[in-house]
């Protein structure tokens, strides 16, 4: 089961340096929301990246049919990055307190609604997709007790590095005041701009391919 082991951190590794729009969330949505935020966003990615395991796994025929309407889902899913980045760059105002720090105030509904983003953030990004397919049908032949390691380990491992992340931004936050907040979330806003026309470009142009 070493073997294994090392597959499933070998392929965490792969999915997780991969620089996307996920990452870039991440640390924005740490740095805006806290450390719950950003954990209610990694928890959404997580989830996402779990339904697609079990997906591709018990439904391997069916999943690889949905590369059928990857273009479909990869600008749909770009749309929506670009809209995202759009609201973030030119419209997405900070709370401020009296005594000029940023303020939190979060209800159990905006948890949901950034697990909600971070779930279907994830779900809608083809390369998640096709990574996810390449990688249970590459396993095929595997005993299920060796597939149980190898997805088990790497969703772990995906899952602290993201946590790590969190933690990360977290640290980053207290040093920074609203202004360079507010700088932060139009560097994002871009990114995420920037990603949705790469996507939608590279889907059109080779058949999409994009990262973690």
């Amino acid at each position: 089961m070493i073997a294994a082991f090392l597959k499933g951190l070998a392929l965490a590794f792969m999915l997780t340096i991969s620089v996307g729009p996920v990452m870039f969330s991440i640390l924005k949505q740490s740095i805006n929301n806290g450390h719950k935020g950003g954990f209610a966003f990694i928890a959404g990615v997580s989830a996402s990246d779990i339904a697609l395991v079990l997906v591709s796994n018990l439904f391997t025929i069916f999943f690889e049919g949905l590369l059928e309407y990857k273009v479909a889902i990869g600008v749909g899913g770009s749309i929506l990055l670009i809209v995202l980045g759009v609201y973030i760059t030119f419209f997405k105002k900070l709370k401020v307190t009296e005594a000029g720090a940023l303020a939190i105030v979060m209800r159990k509904r905006d948890y949901v609604k950034i697990f909600v983003s971070g779930f279907f953030m994830n779900t809608l990004n083809p390369g998640v997709i096709g990574f996810w397919l390449l990688t249970s049908t590459s396993l095929l032949t595997q005993t299920h007790q060796y597939r149980l390691v190898v997805f088990l380990t790497c969703l772990i491992v995906v899952f602290a590095l993201d946590f790590a992340k969190v933690m990360l931004a977290g640290r980053i936050r207290s040093k920074l005041t609203p202004h360079n907040i507010h700088i932060i979330n139009r560097i994002s806003g871009l990114v995420l701009i920037g990603f949705g026309i790469a996507l939608i470009w590279g889907i059109l142009a080779y058949g999409g391919s994009t990262g973690h």
